[in-house]
C-alpha cells in the first residue's frame, strides 16, 4: 500500500474524530465507534473501493466543517444530513442495514449503548 494513501487515511481519520469533539459525549462515543469500526472494515478493500470510501468521508468531512462553522454563528446545533433516495440506491445491502442501525441507536430517547475498548490499557 503505498505511503501517500496511508497518509491520506491517517489524516483523515484524524479530522473525523477532531470533529466529533463537538458532538455530545454519547453521540461522540457512537460516532467515534461507528468512524473506527468503519475504517477497520474498509482496510483490506480493492483500490477502486478504498478511493470511494476515502472520497465519500471527505465529502462528509467537508460537509461537517461547514455545517459546525455555520452552528458557530447560530444558536442551534443540527446533526447529521438526509440522504436523497437516488444515493441510498447506490448502497450494498449491508450498508442500508448498518445506516439503520445507526439511525436507530442515534434516535434512541435514551442512548444506553457501550463502547468497548478492543486494546488493553498501556501502564
Amino acid at each position: 500500500m503505498p505511503v501517500r494513501h496511508v497518509s491520506r487515511v491517517r489524516a483523515l481519520y484524524r479530522r473525523i474524530l477532531l470533529l466529533h469533539r463537538v458532538l455530545p459525549p454519547d453521540l461522540k462515543a457512537l460516532g467515534d465507534q461507528y468512524v473506527k469500526d468503519e475504517f477497520r472494515r474498509h482496510k483490506t478493500v480493492g483500490s477502486d473501493e478504498a478511493e470511494r470510501f476515502l472520497q465519500e468521508w471527505e465529502a462528509t468531512v467537508l460537509w461537517q466543517q461547514a455545517n459546525e462553522n455555520r452552528r458557530n454563528s447560530t444558536e442551534k446545533a443540527c446533526f447529521g444530513i438526509s440522504l436523497p433516495e437516488e444515493r441510498l440506491n447506490d448502497f450494498r445491502d449491508e450498508q442500508i442495514g448498518q445506516l439503520q442501525e445507526l439511525m436507530q441507536e442515534a434516535t434512541k430517547p435514551n442512548r444506553q449503548f457501550s463502547i468497548t475498548e478492543s486494546r488493553k490499557p498501556k501502564f
